[in-house]
């Protein structure tokens, strides 16, 4: 049987600015370098050191501000179906953007102290990515949003993924038990955490879009919507493109200046605030009551 990609993160790490490669990566080195790849110097500063990316920092920052701004406003969406529900969303949007400024934004660390952020980042990913999911279910009214039943599934079970993502990449950046040893010999293969930070996160998206489709259409009826579905899906998609495609490209054309993650962030953030308009769009119109269990309110979003 020949040798499989599966697991293997050597040539993301290579290629992307990914947080979790700050992980695999041998104390002191830029992770590019560590892995073949263009390193991102960024900025020259004293004693040898770099900020590596400060556009990541700058857009991060906006999308902290923004993502406050839109739990403010959420708030005062009363009425609004999974009103906590998404502000959930927006906190664990607000936890990665944290960590990126020390993670991709390459900001000066002890390289302990980034592994630590990395960790963090890398589970609020997983976690996150599936708070947005149950999301797209709560448009479903499988539970009463709102409530502690709703609240608690979405805490318990995002705090579960959380936890158990958190500690995989603690156990693999310091290699507490060697269950999780990942070395340039195995092609920094980690499978738990290719599953957990690559596909899963994965599914939970392309999940919450084709549900979300699925309400917006056939059960609201209405086309106006998709507009703001179809160009968060289509801005995140830009994002990852020129993270993993684009981004060797750019740091070799710029000598290591910039590379995709700036863009990266920037269209995250432009994706997460276009999701935020979507579900405000469905739950304060007034859409036309179909018939059926799942009708549709007015001026409050379905009931």
């Amino acid at each position: 049987m020949g040798s499989t990609q599966f697991g293997n993160f050597n040539d993301f790490c290579r290629d992307s600015t990914l947080p979790v490669c700050n992980l695999f990566v041998p104390s002191n080195q830029p992770p590019n370098k560590a892995f073949d790849g263009c390193p991102l110097v960024g900025i020259d500063l004293s004693d040898d050191r770099h900020l590596s990316n400060l556009g990541s920092i700058l857009l991060a920052f906006i999308a902290i501000l923004a993502s406050i701004f839109l739990l403010w406003r959420s708030e005062r969406k009363q009425a609004a179906v999974g009103r906590r529900e998404i502000q959930l969303f927006l906190l664990g949007f607000i936890i990665i953007e944290i960590c990126e400024i020390f993670t991709v934004g390459g900001f000066p660390l002890d390289e302990a102290v980034r592994k630590g952020f990395t960790a963090v980042h890398v589970a609020a990913i997983t976690a996150t990515c599936w708070i947005l999911f149950l999301n797209a279910m709560v448009g479903y009214q499988f539970l009463d949003d709102g409530t502690p039943a709703s609240l608690a599934l979405f805490a318990v079970s995002a705090g579960v993924l959380f936890i158990g993502t958190g500690y995989i990449s603690l156990d693999t950046a310091f290699n507490w038990t060697g269950e999780f040893a990942t070395t340039a010999s195995n092609n920094y293969r980690n499978i738990a955490l290719y599953v957990l930070y690559q596909l899963f996160p994965l599914v939970c998206l392309v999940a919450f879009f084709v549900l979300e489709t699925v309400l917006v259409i056939r059960i609201l009826g209405e086309f106006r919507p998709m507009f703001y579905l179809a160009g968060a899906a289509l801005l995140f998609a830009i994002g990852q493109i020129f993270n993993y495609v684009i981004s060797t490209h750019l740091c070799n054309a710029t000598g290591g200046k910039i590379n995709g993650a700036l863009f990266e962030t920037l269209f995250t953030m432009l994706s997460v605030v276009t999701i935020w308009f979507f579900w405000s769009s469905i739950t304060e119109d007034d859409w036309p009551m179909p018939t059926g269990p799942m009708q549709v309110g007015t001026g409050g979003g379905y009931s």
